[in-house]
């Protein structure tokens, strides 16, 4: 396919989106682009996308429409806000959804886009920000077979692997599976650092200890030196954002009459982090939950 003729826009230049979008630009997209602040958008002009006055209009211009935003909210707010996409849609575009949020108004979204002649689908991503500037990350997707196939060109530049999990709001059940281990390990991870660090151990020595072994993990090689050096600078994600994600955890298992007391547990210990002021703080300040010095102040 040649990417130089098709017309991508991109809603959301947080973390994640900004360098997604960067890749998307140096395949050879025509990139439209709109973010609420919009000296987000910056770097992305400098070096050739367009910048879009609003989401309509961003629509107009594109024949595929991703979205990468914080909350399900956000992606209501952007189909039915006025000058929203809902409104803008023409039979045949396409809506990606990068963002993680509810299967449940997923699967609303994806009837209400469908009912314009276009389609959805549901496509959020893990692999953190390194993995979004190396085109490495791993994508979840719900949705009709053949919109899937056709979002791979956009895929394509962006993840090492893409999996079609079934219907609209698939993907978003994978990834919130995906969050209960990362959000839980997490927790462990700190857990497992504050005792051997009371123990007199040298921490920074453990990612290397465990790597390769069966408590290797990429969370265990993000998180662990940060935590032995008490390096919580320059966030590439939050505890904000676990919080999010193993809350929709448990809206999803109450919806379905499912136990994930571990989960649960994890959302609570976070919520700890909350109201010591540290939600908008890198996942490695909750080794500080169990540090006895910092219990004891």
């Amino acid at each position: 396919m040649n990417t130089a003729n098709k017309k991508i826009g991109f809603i959301g230049l947080g973390l994640m989106g900004r360098p997604m979008s960067q890749r998307l630009l140096n395949a050879g997209f025509e990139l439209h682009v709109w973010n609420r602040t919009a000296e987000k958008a910056n770097t992305l002009i400098e070096t050739g996308a367009q910048f879009s006055e609003s989401p309509a209009k961003l629509v107009a211009n594109s024949e595929i429409i991703c979205l990468c935003v914080t909350a399900t909210q956000s992606v209501d707010d952007l189909l039915h806000s006025e000058n929203g996409l809902l409104a803008a849609l023409e039979p045949g575009q396409l809506v990606i959804d990068f963002s993680s949020i509810a299967p449940k108004e997923t699967r609303l979204f994806a009837e209400q886009v469908r009912a314009k002649g276009a389609d959805w689908v549901d496509a959020p991503v893990s692999g953190g920000v390194g993995g979004a500037e190396q085109g490495q990350l791993a994508i979840m997707c719900g949705g009709r077979p053949e919109s899937v196939e056709r979002a791979q060109a956009v895929f394509a530049p962006l993840a090492r692997q893409v999996t079609h999990l079934g219907e609209a709001g698939s993907g978003q059940v994978a990834k919130i599976g995906n969050q209960m281990l990362v959000g839980c390990n997490a927790l462990v991870i700190a857990e497992m650092l504050a005792l051997a660090e009371a123990n007199g151990l040298d921490t920074e020595q453990l990612p290397a200890a465990f790597c390769g072994g069966f408590a290797d993990s990429l969370p265990l090689q993000i998180l662990a030196p940060r935590m032995a050096t008490r390096d919580y600078a320059n966030p590439k994600w939050t505890v904000k954002t676990l919080l999010k994600d193993l809350q929709l955890a448990a809206d999803l298992a109450s919806e379905q009459n499912q136990a994930t007391p571990m989960s649960q547990l994890g959302a609570q210990l976070m919520r700890m982090q909350a109201a010591a002021g540290k939600l908008d703080e890198d996942p490695a300040t909750l080794v500080d939950l169990y540090r006895q010095q910092e219990k004891t102040q």
